[in-house]
């Protein structure tokens, strides 16, 4: 069996006032991403989200895992993928899609049989995967960086310039609830999604990449009036709950995907926290 997953259950934001940093990583930080020759997934309880990661030096087929009661993995799921390593292909149910580095790609709930591959085994595809439940079938569709809708947000003078491409996401691609996109840091800004924010329609999860060796973000979550934080490494992801702030700041710029789901596909649905009131 090449598929691992683990499981993490939903925090109120009360309990969570009470944890100490060992706690917090332990619910909220996932760091056993981009294991070679291996699935591994981590199954959250908000919104029965799934993220993951698949690293294939030989092809690795996406398997059902327990929680899902379901004979084959995206039976009643939808899955988005972003290749975060060199070249490779995700072929589905016969149909080969070439994923190239940064490439994203939309798998609709139905597709039976998914496997992951590799150009060249010594320099494998690193496919960053997010699923979330789904209750309708929608055409599996690839998207590379360049056909992203691009925002230009922040500026140098706030430590903020960044590029948010859209990749899974309405306009571009059809899905039930589930969202995707990469957001890209400018050389010598640091703070990522600010002024921060709360949609307690949506849960999220950030995956943290293009971190400089020796180089660290510090992401910060929890309440407006109560916030917590968690220094994070490359290739490291966090559960963001839909009560929880979600922003960061590194040690050099960097790169980080999103991924969301929940009540709806509103992008703009968020109550933003006014920097000067964040406690």
């Amino acid at each position: 069996m090449s598929t691992t997953y683990q499981t993490r259950y939903a925090s109120s934001p009360e309990a969570v006032k009470k944890y100490d940093t060992t706690a917090l990583r332990e619910e909220f930080l996932i760091d056993d991403l981009m294991t070679k020759g291996v699935i591994t997934f981590t199954y959250s309880h908000y919104d029965r989200y799934i993220a993951g990661s698949a690293v294939p030096e030989k092809p690795l087929k996406l398997e059902t895992i327990d929680p899902l009661k379901a004979e084959y993995f995206l039976e009643r799921r939808e899955m988005g993928i972003i290749n975060v390593g060199d070249n490779g292909s995700v072929e589905i149910d016969g149909e080969t899609y070439p994923m190239g580095h940064k490439d994203a790609l939309y798998i609709g709930m139905g597709a039976k049989e998914v496997v992951f591959k590799s150009d060249d085994p010594k320099k494998p595809a690193m496919f960053y995967l997010n699923s979330a439940p789904a209750h309708s079938s929608f055409p599996t569709k690839k998207v590379s960086l360049e056909e992203a809708n691009k925002l230009e947000l922040g500026s140098l003078e706030t430590a903020n310039h960044r590029t948010v491409n859209q990749m899974i996401i309405g306009g571009i691609v059809k899905t039930c609830q589930l969202q995707m996109g990469m957001t890209e840091l400018k050389t010598g800004s640091v703070w990522n999604t600010m002024p921060a924010h709360v949609h307690d329609r949506r849960m999220e999860i950030y995956f943290y990449m293009d971190i400089p060796e020796g180089q660290s973000v510090c992401h910060f979550m929890g309440q407006p009036q109560e916030t917590r934080h968690i220094w994070m490494q490359n290739n490291q992801a966090v559960i963001s709950p839909p009560w929880s702030i979600h922003c960061g700041s590194g040690t050099s710029n960097y790169t980080f995907i999103w991924g969301m789901a929940g009540e709806n596909l509103d992008y703009g649905d968020m109550d933003v926290a006014k920097i000067t009131e964040l406690r």
